[in-house]
């Protein structure tokens, strides 16, 4: 039975094989992961479709395969729960290493580490990048005293690794947007204090009841969705020669992965409560780490929020994700002094950023966006009476 690379969305061209993790000779169950394949958008496995034996492995790792190709042949049969590797694979069991992630394989070439030197505590012995960073931690090279200058030249080592799929495609879509688009981004400051003690008073019921914590990005979601059913021009897109006005709130959500950065889709944000929002974002965000989003998860999107201050950033100019128009930054906290009814307190405030393309959205609703949700924000109550 031959395995082939299953259908791609139109959108996907090719695909890059990342991992096997069965070697030919290895028995496989039926549904069991047989490898995973990298596109410029998602990890996509591939799992065997019956009990066998993997006989052939038609397309190692690193290989690009298109929609249809066989990857592989499995001979269809019962198997025994566990069964050792055959001759083909290596003859004694375990003697095949298991497959390496892409991360890993990243790590360990980088570092000029073998597979071979570290020690795996994953899954059947696999080696995971706490393993890679745990080696690394234990075999730091001791300082020493720096010996006395030769005439000899220095080392000056340097490491060439392939792209990722997913960077590959990250660098194309930025040219792209700076290339076809007219960006701006207008900022502004949010006195976080209103929301810092509401959660104060209820995360921990929140959390009781729901079963997650309450974040800061609910809030701004909920904030943004207002702001853009105020100014319906920042939810919109531009399509040829026509603006296409969209009469729903799909909001992307950056997460920083290994594999680089993705924006998956919070759809129909409106009508999600506070709980809603936070549980689909913890949920994607796990599965954008774990490489196991959907195509479809990733795709349309009417506006965007990006959330820098979880790394430190105090202020940035985030870029937009076509064809949406805007995408709204968020930033760290800091206490500042500000000014209020005339006397100068300590707040903890934040930079807000909103890039907005130029060539559909005017200054003036740019602004105007910014400073709603900065209002609604700093004043929350808002949110529950509506106003």
């Amino acid at each position: 039975m031959e395995i082939r690379v299953p259908p791609l969305p139109e959108s996907v061209a090719d695909a890059t094989v990342a991992a096997w993790h069965k070697r030919p000779g290895d028995a496989v169950h039926k549904d069991e992961k047989l490898v995973d394949l990298e596109t410029d958008k998602v990890v996509l496995e591939v799992p065997a479709p019956v009990d066998g034996r993997l006989t052939e492995i038609r397309h190692s790792e690193g290989d690009t395969v298109t929609s249809g190709e066989v990857l592989a042949v499995i001979e269809p049969g019962e198997v025994a729960e566990s069964e050792p590797a055959s001759e083909e694979s290596g003859g004694v069991a375990g003697a095949v290493p298991p497959p390496l992630s892409p991360s890993v394989r990243r790590l360990l070439a980088e570092h000029g580490l073998e597979p071979g030197q570290i020690k795996g505590t994953g899954k059947g012995g696999r080696i995971t990048k706490e393993d890679v960073l745990t080696h690394l931690e234990k075999h730091k090279t001791p300082a020493v005293e720096a010996p006395a200058p030769t005439t000899a030249p220095a080392t000056r080592p340097e490491q060439r690794v392939p792209m990722t799929r997913i960077r590959a495609r990250i660098a194309e879509r930025l040219l792209e947007v700076q290339r076809n688009t007219a960006m701006l981004t207008t900022f502004n400051e949010v006195d976080m204090e209103a929301v810092m003690n509401l959660r104060r008073r209820h995360n921990e019921a929140f959390e009781k009841k729901h079963g997650v914590k309450l974040g800061f990005m609910s809030f701004f979601v909920k904030a943004a969705v207002e702001a853009l059913k105020q100014f319906p021009v920042v939810n919109a897109s531009i399509d040829g020669t026509d603006v296409v006005y969209h009469g729903y709130y799909d909001i992307g959500i950056a997460v920083s992965t290994e594999r680089g950065l993705v924006v998956p889709i919070l759809r129909d944000a409106d009508r999600l409560s506070f709980a809603d929002i936070e549980r689909k974002i913890a949920d994607l965000a796990r599965r954008a780490r774990e490489g196991t989003l959907t195509l479809e998860e990733l795709q349309g999107g009417t506006f965007s929020i990006t959330n820098g201050g979880v790394f430190g950033s105090l202020l940035s100019t985030p870029l937009l994700n076509p064809p949406q128009s805007a995408i709204l930054g968020m930033h760290a906290i800091k206490p500042r002094p500000v000014a209020v009814d005339g006397q100068v307190v300590i707040r903890p405030v934040m930079y807000v950023a909103l890039t907005y393309d130029h060539r559909l959205i005017d200054g003036r609703e740019a602004v105007l966006f910014l400073r709603t949700v900065k209002e609604i924000v700093e004043a929350p109550e808002r949110l529950f009476l509506e106003l």
